[in-house]
């Protein structure tokens, strides 16, 4: 049992460490044994989603299924800048579905909020819609960086900005939400 959560911990890891991985085995032409542990990690984190639920769940599904299209076609193309591409994907796949949920009754971040509280209040609503709608211009932002820095070349700038600032930006913008929501909702009482 304590090996299947170990799995789990490793597959979740995977997602993080793809920018270090990527620059280690590029770096030292070590990538031929590092992407069948990618790919092996990636299904089982695709497979560990189907158990998920939640708003979540299509979104860890795309993305594990991106890395493993980008390591499968990296493998057999032996083009390993592909693998570069794997943060632009991520962006795509979560603009995508956040961007898509906005032209729905209820917006990606709402249905988050309604997990955790089912009866939103009218401004609730509305700020969810915003988030939303922030988090959308987040990831065209990441994305669009996360491209240049692809086709940029430099291995060292894509997994400073893919490795550490992306993530960085991210932890501010949802601490950020995080204290403007709890101005929201004491006002809201």
């Amino acid at each position: 049992m304590q090996a299947l959560a170990g799995l789990k911990r490793m597959s979740g890891a995977a997602i993080l460490v793809w920018p270090f991985a990527i620059c280690f085995g590029l770096r030292y032409d070590s990538l031929r044994w590092i992407l069948p542990i990618m790919i092996l990690l990636l299904v089982l984190r695709l497979s560990q989603t189907r158990q998920k639920t939640g708003p979540m769940r299509p979104v860890l599904q795309r993305m594990a299924l991106a890395g493993i299209a980008l390591c499968i076609a990296s493998w057999l193309l032996k083009t390993h800048q592909l693998l570069l591409f794997y943060p632009v994907a991520v962006n795509g796949v979560m603009l995508a579905l956040f961007g898509s949920s906005l032209w729905s009754a209820m917006p990606l971040v709402e249905r988050i909020a309604r997990w955790r509280d089912p009866a939103l209040s009218p401004t609730g609503v509305r700020y969810t819609r915003r988030v939303t709608q922030i988090w959308c211009l987040f990831f065209i932002g990441n994305g669009a960086m996360a491209l240049f820095t692809a086709l940029h070349g430099d291995i060292t700038l894509w997994t400073a900005w893919n490795g550490v600032i992306a993530y960085l930006l991210m932890g501010a913008l949802m601490g950020g939400e995080w204290l403007v929501r709890r101005r929201v909702m004491e006002r809201d009482r």
